[in-house]
């Protein structure tokens, strides 16, 4: 966790791009299911608080508020992380990731185009807040590409190195096991006789 908040500090990642998202995921995942939903947004709540603090300096009365959607995305990725937990194979979890990605997108723009006065509150101005966001702003759809780029690299590096682990003790198991056989049927042999 304090590795993961270390990269939350500008300039450290490069720009909107998180480990936060695969974290969410894989806490969902992995973690008992009320660490998941504490530890990864009490993480981020802590990291917000001081990134506004010492570098945004945004107006705390509309901190909170401005945050909310990302939450909600965060919550999001941390249901589908537990939501998935019987999946086990790889390119489920990573589908479930990806989706998460695509939820919090969803979501994070869905609160702009509603919170936003320059969008129009119609159909196109929700697609424009989903595609081309606002006249000289970058795309909104950078951002998605880039969410789902990390959420894609982080959760692929999470879960493989979950998985390399399970293999290696499913392994380790399975030669204690076979160490164990030969030695009972010897023992079992000489008292037979």
């Amino acid at each position: 966790m304090v590795a993961f908040a270390f990269t939350r500090w500008p300039g450290v990642m490069p720009w909107n791009f998180s480990a936060a998202y695969a974290l969410a995921f894989c806490a969902g995942l992995y973690f008992p299911t009320v660490l998941a939903w504490m530890l990864p947004l009490a993480t981020l709540l802590v990291t917000d608080l001081l990134l506004n603090a010492f570098y945004y300096r945004f107006p705390w009365a509309g901190f909170p508020a401005g945050i909310l959607p990302n939450y909600i995305g965060y919550a999001a990725f941390i249901g589908l992380g537990i939501l998935f937990r019987s999946k086990r194979a790889f390119w489920k979890l990573m589908c479930g990731s990806l989706l998460g990605a695509v939820v919090f997108y969803v979501i994070s723009n869905t609160a702009a185009w509603l919170t936003l006065p320059q969008y129009s509150k119609t159909f196109f101005g929700w697609v424009q807040a989903l595609t081309t966001g606002l006249p000289g702003y970058p795309p909104t759809w950078m951002f998605f590409w880039k969410t789902l780029l990390s959420s894609g690299l982080f959760s692929g590096l999470f879960i493989g190195s979950m998985k390399a682990v399970e293999s290696m003790e499913e392994a380790k198991e399975t030669e204690e096991e076979k160490e164990e056989e030969p030695a009972s049927d010897e023992a079992e042999e000489p008292a037979a006789s």
